[in-house]
């Protein structure tokens, strides 16, 4: 997968965009450094990201696109990204990658210029930050970390054709869960199943784990399976991602083995609906605070707002680990609008940990001029086990 899996067009479309952006900040260069900026602007999926990675923009036209990237994945970049110069540093040799970028920089007349950097929460080591700004000049330095974060939330019509088909795989996954008891078996082999299913049926592989809780564990929001073998009584939850060409589409359900006692059948139904309320109020030109106040209305009104330790929701995008979140987040003081394109989570949280109990439904939708489009076609009910 790479640079064939959109026309060259739209890569230029990309790219005028950032450049149209750099000429709003009054930019001379842009250092990207996030895979998932670097992937919409060039196709790359390589784990360059391991290690210090950038890819440097020039604001005229004419400026190649230059990544550098550690020396064994210039082959990839190469062969499979939109790029015009690709140098490695290190490879078998320990190598300073912040002087192997002032050489880069100095050669494409980087340095004296005004240099927005991207500073994501991962795939920046505070050193190299602290590198990159005593080189480039801290008064010459723009923080640009949502430049291309932001362009990219509204997606073009094949990337949507590519979350609808991770949200087909997302939901083979999910039938694979439901389709037999797990009375007796692990949290882990029923991971296997799931992630054997999606593996065989196109998905790549997801950012993040899947989150599988059953029993007195359901009440941890992000819980990883485990040995812990499935009891009938058991309330529990499951979430997952899968992905096509690096777009991801999530899914969660929660289920009970037996009957659901009235505090489980009370969380499920308070989740289920600030969900629909979250449904009800998407659309584009919506305010995003809007949606998350739809659901902690709800959760407030049944007393349980002090158990919201998740966002209500957020933008989801191609995704590289640890996450597939964009910058857009559902809860209190977010700034964004939605708009037609955007592709968002759905999942108000309610997580008791006193109680050992807590519940939670995952969708995905895009927002539509006229609506939420809801993704997955699975049932969203309680999923009881006979």
């Amino acid at each position: 997968m790479g640079r064939g899996d959109f026309p060259a067009a739209e890569f230029e479309r990309r790219l005028g965009l950032v450049r149209g952006q750099m000429g709003a900040r009054s930019l001379d260069s842009f250092v990207v450094i996030h895979p998932a900026s670097l992937h919409w602007l060039t196709g790359s999926e390589a784990k360059s990201y391991q290690e210090f990675q950038c890819l440097i923009v020039g604001a005229r036209e004419s400026s190649p696109l230059v990544a550098l990237v550690r020396a064994g994945e210039v082959h990839e970049l190469e062969t499979e990204a939109r790029v015009d110069e690709v140098v490695g540093w290190g490879g078998g040799i320990a190598e300073d990658p912040i002087a192997a970028f002032e050489a880069v920089a100095r050669r494409h007349g980087v340095l004296g210029g005004r240099v927005g950097l991207e500073v994501p929460g991962y795939y920046l080591h505070p050193h190299h930050y602290e590198a990159l700004r005593d080189l480039i000049g801290a008064d010459r330095l723009v923080d640009a970390t949502l430049l291309v974060a932001d362009l990219r939330m509204v997606k073009s019509p094949l990337e949507l054709a590519y979350v609808r088909e991770a949200a087909r795989l997302a939901d083979l996954g999910m039938q694979q869960f439901t389709a037999e008891s797990p009375l007796g078996r692990s949290e882990l082999e029923l991971a296997g199943d799931i992630y054997g299913t999606l593996l065989r049926a196109g998905s790549g592989i997801a950012a993040s784990p899947i989150n599988l809780v059953s029993g007195p564990r359901s009440a941890y929001s992000h819980g990883a399976p485990t040995e812990r073998r499935f009891a009938v009584g058991d309330f529990g939850s499951i979430e997952f991602g899968a992905t096509f060409k690096r777009y991801t589409s999530t899914i969660g359900r929660q289920f009970v083995l037996g009957r659901p006692t009235a505090r489980m059948r009370e969380l499920y139904d308070v989740v289920r609906a600030a969900s629909d309320a979250m449904l009800a109020v998407i659309g584009d030109g919506v305010a995003a605070i809007e949606v998350h106040e739809a659901a902690r209305q709800i959760i407030a009104a049944a007393g349980l707002d002090r158990y919201r330790v998740h966002l209500s929701g957020y933008g989801l995008g191609p995704s590289f680990p640890p996450s597939w979140a964009e910058p857009l987040h559902l809860f209190e003081g977010t700034s964004y609008t939605l708009r037609a394109g955007m592709v968002i989570t759905v999942e108000p949280p309610v997580f008791i940990g006193e109680e050992g109990l807590g519940a939670r439904i995952i969708d995905n939708v895009i927002v539509t001029d006229s609506g939420a489009d809801l993704l997955s076609r699975v049932s969203r009910d309680l999923f009881e086990v006979a």
